[in-house]
């Protein structure tokens, strides 16, 4: 998958600036997808160039102009090609990991305190994923929405993301566990 894939997917709602999607990346989107903003930027300005998105100008009052972009048919078709080609699996790809393998030959307070940090972090984005489950399905239950709901693959994307950082949370909080366990009996010893 390619960034532009993930920009388009994430226009398919409504026009946003520039701004807005790198934002939406940092809320929403980046429970699969990660681009800094300077990244979304560079690639508005190709998928612009290459006609699959259209951008205009809004006229602000006492801010400077901003642009708007929206998928053109061009877009959705290059989507539609993308969502049929096959999806290679995914791998893990962790620091932290390796790190935890080598944490028998290594110092683990650093470790345990990196863990901690993730800990909390995948916390964090599992109540703003919770949040943004409640803003989308609005006072219609999950099944209600799923079954009923105009648009269902932001909802399904984020609950991909919730299961992630659960397993995340939950590796974390039980590695912690057990090397702290390990370094009070070696500290009794």
């Amino acid at each position: 998958m390619a960034l532009r894939h993930a920009v388009l997917a994430a226009l398919l709602d409504r026009e946003l600036s520039g701004y807005q999607l790198a934002k939406a990346f940092d809320l929403g989107v980046a429970n699969f997808w990660h681009a800094l903003p300077q990244q979304v930027y560079a690639e508005l300005t190709r998928l612009e160039q290459d006609g699959l998105i259209a951008g205009r100008d809004v006229v602000q009052d006492t801010r400077p102009t901003k642009r708007l972009f929206h998928v053109t048919d061009a877009g959705l078709a290059a989507l539609d090609r993308f969502a049929a080609a096959g999806s290679k699996a995914s791998f893990l790809r962790d620091d932290l990991v390796v790190k935890v393998q080598a944490a028998d030959h290594v110092d683990a307070g650093p470790l345990i305190e990196q863990l901690t940090e993730r800990a909390a972090h995948a916390r964090a984005k599992l109540e703003h994923f919770e949040e943004l489950l409640r803003t989308m399905r609005g006072d219609r239950t999950e099944e209600e929405f799923l079954r009923h709901g105009e648009r269902i693959g932001p909802y399904l994307t984020c609950l991909g993301g919730i299961a992630f950082e659960q397993g995340n949370r939950d590796w974390c909080e039980r590695t912690l566990a057990v090397l702290e366990e390990r370094q009070a009996r070696r500290a009794r010893s």
